[in-house]
């Protein structure tokens, strides 16, 4: 992507980093047969970011102890891990990397998006934004579908 950076905008060179890092984490997620989901939440994935906005993806493993260090992640090069901690069923891993992208990593099992009910923090989550990049049983597809009809039911 080319052309003047818009106020309140990611520039164009952020928005090209943050493609080639999505582009890179959905190829590996489609490598690895105990990935049953990686979602893109957040500002990007609602096309809402702004100039410091980070990058939020949740990936859903039935192995979510392999992923709890890091290790796994030096291929997709995040950066550098700057923070862990717990928020219930997920695992942040929070990445920086050399030119100021943080890159927030949520490891969580396939209950995470467990539709019935769906949990009130995975709605809220899902609902701000969310981009399907795996999901290869359609796990992803069935807790949009059921937040969109919760929703729904709501109005």
């Amino acid at each position: 992507m080319s052309g003047p950076e818009q106020p309140g905008r990611p520039s164009p060179r952020r928005i090209a980093e943050v493609d080639a890092f999505v582009q890179r984490i959905a190829r590996w997620a489609a490598d690895r047969a105990d990935i049953v989901g990686l979602l893109l939440v957040g500002s990007f994935a609602r096309d809402a970011a702004g100039p410091d906005s980070d990058v939020d993806i949740v990936l859903l493993t039935t192995d979510k102890p392999r992923y709890l260090d890091g290790a796994w992640a030096v291929d997709l090069r995040p950066g550098r891990l700057v923070r862990t901690r717990s928020w219930g069923p997920i695992t942040e891993l929070r990445y920086a990397t050399a030119s100021g992208l943080e890159v927030e990593m949520g490891i969580g099992s396939p209950g995470w998006a467990a539709t019935d009910p769906v949990d009130p923090g995975t709605h809220r989550v899902v609902t701000d934004g969310a981009r399907v990049l795996h999901d290869p049983a359609g796990v992803l597809a069935e807790l949009l579908a059921a937040c969109r009809a919760e929703g729904r039911r709501r109005s």
